[in-house]
């Protein structure tokens, strides 16, 4: 965030030059650093833009001042480019995150991110009763499996249809083991419970209906969705555990239920716990679990009912049995659904890693793909493909092509064309060890270049029809570039160089001189006995410990003052002793230890204002180098132009 506001300060001594049109480069300049322009339209749309409401910068002193700055930041962002900053992975991958985080409000569709977080928060306020039919898919089946498997989904779908009973269907011929002794019933679940394919049918299908035939990692499913209602968010139970294997244990049972009589009688809830319960992770801490949600205990659904059919906190079930054993229920919280607000960031998470942003992505890719009028050579894709080889998936494929076939048309995009060669310099840049296959793996790096290609000319598409966008773009290029040879030739050697430091303060010992200071420490309280107890100990000449310390809200520690300095050590008087000051609703002690006469600080003292004055005196040195290994023109009608359109009349 830090980088990122940085930048953005920046922006006000940066201009586009970064993929300026044609009418740009014509456009008369008012300046030219290393040959090359920038525009009077450029530089008075950047004044205005970083002189809104101040009236007063518009006089043609101001406007000098700022194309001093605007020349000196353009030295910089020249050498940043001539060093190649602007081509190092970092930069890269830094501009790539702004640029498509400016392109969001001139897309057509939403952010997909933003967009997927808001369609899982309304499913997250809907409850989803649903049965399933599965047929089961290995996780690389053959076309022949596929087929297979679609054609047995197809004849369940038809024989539902024509009536025959879902339920003992799903008992007799699903593939879901649990289908055996729950007829294919999930129970209720929400959003993000199921993966993402089986969610998205089960959402879109009305109650009653049955869906279309769905595929998802597992395998072909068909669902009945049986009932929708508002969610009843999450509980926090508290529960006592008994556990048994077997449904028919008496002696588990009637234990249970003297628990619960033992309870009414006024024993306590924890005490009972601790002696009963055989959760080991919970018994000692009250039997207390985490919130949960519709869906999340489906493997115990009855325990899942019984804690959301509780009304009121403190509320006790009775004792009732589940596969593992016997429980006791107590409701401690009831959860509603918070506000989009404040689970956009922890849904936004969660999709970036979920299946459902890589099927959207694909979506959005074929969408793009109509859009942008792909036309595929499908016979030159198949006799590039056939090169692909065990060198491709190990990483050391080489662009060893004929050159009959380097300069074959591979697919056009918006009547613009893409060789063989192009890709397979793509390829050569991009490949890295894989363990697809040679084919699947040069489908994947092939499909990637095709949305690169496709992102690259919507973009540069935007860059003509929407000028603000490139400004923006470039604003942000340019600041980065900034900011990396601003850290990399000044910043980091200003702070580093101690020598450099020392050198300077010894040079400019008339700029650190001082009045009389005195070294003093302040100690901050809210409370005024705090600075009476401490006071005390000061006057007994007792060591603070940390203990003591603990109790202010901030100690500064010794350190030398001037007048002026702080408005708490100016109440008092200058001279050795404690004093009590109480200003700004807090109490202070100040124990001043010594007085200082005038003269120059030492170097430790003075060594906040050496760097940063260090670092301006390396800065003008920096540009003295730059202006004489680039050349810088001012164009006096460009300026005479400049002033016309900003100065006030």
């Amino acid at each position: 965030m830090y980088r990122f506001f940085f930048v953005w300060l920046l922006l006000a001594f940066s201009h586009h030059t970064f993929a300026q049109s044609t009418k740009s480069q014509k456009a008369l300049p008012v300046f030219s650093v290393d040959r090359i322009p920038t525009s009077v339209d450029e530089f008075v749309y950047l004044y205005k833009k970083n002189h809104q409401n101040k009236p007063e910068d518009f006089t043609e002193k101001k406007i000098d001042e700022y194309l001093t700055l605007f020349i000196n930041f353009k030295l910089k962002v020249t050498e940043a480019r001539k060093l190649g900053l602007d081509t190092t992975a970092k930069f890269v991958k830094e501009f790539a995150t702004y640029r498509e985080d400016l392109k969001k409000p001139y897309r057509a569709e939403p952010d997909l991110l933003d967009k997927l977080s808001k369609e899982v928060y309304e499913r997250l306020t809907k409850e989803i009763k649903a049965s399933h039919i599965l047929i089961g898919l290995n996780a690389q089946p053959t076309p022949s499996d596929t087929l297979l498997a679609f054609q047995k989904i197809t004849e369940i779908k038809k024989r539902v249809i024509a009536g025959e009973g879902f339920e003992k269907l799903a008992q007799e011929l699903s593939e879901d083991p649990s289908a055996k002794y729950n007829q294919g019933n999930l129970g209720y679940f929400t959003s993000m419970q199921m993966v993402y394919p089986f969610e998205d049918a089960a959402y879109k299908t009305k109650p009653g209906q049955l869906s279309d035939i769905v595929k998802t990692q597992f395998g072909y499913h068909l669902i009945k969705v049986i009932d929708q209602k508002p969610a009843r968010g999450e509980v926090e139970v508290s529960h006592i555990l008994l556990r048994t294997n077997s449904p028919t244990d008496v002696k588990v049972k009637n234990t249970a239920f003297e628990i619960v009589d033992q309870l009414k009688a006024g024993r306590g809830w924890d005490e009972l716990c601790k002696e009963y319960s055989e959760d080991a992770n919970t018994k000692n801490t009250g039997g207390r679990l985490r919130p949960f949600g519709v869906g999340a205990l489906a493997s115990v659904p009855e325990f899942e009912s019984t804690a959301f059919g509780l009304q009121k906190v403190g509320d006790i079930s009775d004792p009732f049995q589940s596969a593992i054993g016997w429980h006791i229920v107590r409701l401690e919280k009831k959860i509603p659904l918070p506000p989009y607000a404040e689970l956009e960031a922890s849904l936004k998470r969660k999709i970036a890693r979920d299946e459902r942003l890589q099927v959207s992505q694909k979506a959005l890719s074929i969408k793009k793909r109509k859009e942008f009028n792909l036309q595929e050579l499908e016979e030159v894709k198949k006799e590039f493909f056939k090169l692909a080889d065990s060198t491709l998936t190990a990483g050391k494929w080489k662009n060893n092509l004929p050159v009959n076939i380097r300069s074959k048309s591979l697919f056009v995009v918006s009547k613009k064309t893409f060789s063989v060669g192009d890709f397979s310099k793509y390829v050569v840049k991009n490949q890295s060890v894989s363990s697809l296959a040679p084919s699947a793996y040069i489908d994947q790096l092939y499909q990637t270049y095709v949305d690169e290609a496709i992102t690259k000319l919507e973009e540069e598409k935007l860059m003509i029809e929407k000028p603000e966008f490139r400004n923006l773009l470039t604003e942000y290029h340019e600041g980065i570039l900034f900011f990396e040879i601003m850290e990399k030739q000044v910043w980091n050697k200003a702070s580093e160089d101690t020598l450099g430091q020392q050198k300077y303060y010894q040079s400019h010992l008339e700029k650190y001189k001082a009045g009389g200071r005195v070294e003093a420490r302040i100690f901050t309280a809210q409370e005024k006995n705090t600075i009476d107890e401490v006071r005390k100990k000061i006057q007994k000449g007792d060591t603070l410990q940390t203990d003591d310390l603990k109790k202010f809200k901030s100690v500064q520690p010794f350190r030398n003052y001037e007048k002026g300095e702080s408005k708490i050590i100016d109440k008092v008087s200058w001279a050795g002793g404690l004093y009590e000051v109480e200003a700004d609703k807090n109490y202070y002690l100040v124990e001043i230890a010594r007085l200082i006469a005038p003269g120059v600080k030492t170097f430790a003292e003075a060594r906040a204002s050496i760097i940063t004055d260090f670092q301006s005196e390396l800065e003008r040195q920096w540009l003295e180098t730059l202006r004489k290994k680039y050349p810088v023109s001012i164009n006096k009608k460009g300026k005479k132009a400049v002033l016309s359109a900003l100065v006030k009349k």
